[in-house]
């Protein structure tokens, strides 16, 4: 039996993770992110605006050499 961290891990890897434009993060300077999540983000003014504002923020901190950037697109969620 697996545990409640175990069966998050794997709805977590099985999700498809990419990035908004779906080129390489590292070519593009974007977030990534769950392909249901970007879907959704994109589909409203508010969702687009956002996911705008999330890359901007990660464009900054990889130009900075940063590895990470808090660009605010998972606040709220247990991590």
């Amino acid at each position: 039996m697996k545990t409640a961290s175990q069966k998050s891990l794997d709805r977590w890897t099985k999700q498809k993770w990419r990035t908004p434009s779906g080129k390489k993060s590292g070519d593009t300077g974007e977030v990534y992110a769950p392909s249901r999540a970007i879907e959704k983000l994109k589909s409203t003014k508010k969702g687009a605006a956002k996911l705008a504002e999330a890359n901007k923020k990660k464009r900054k901190a990889t130009a900075k050499g940063e590895q990470y950037a808090r660009h605010g697109l998972h606040k709220g969620k247990k991590r």
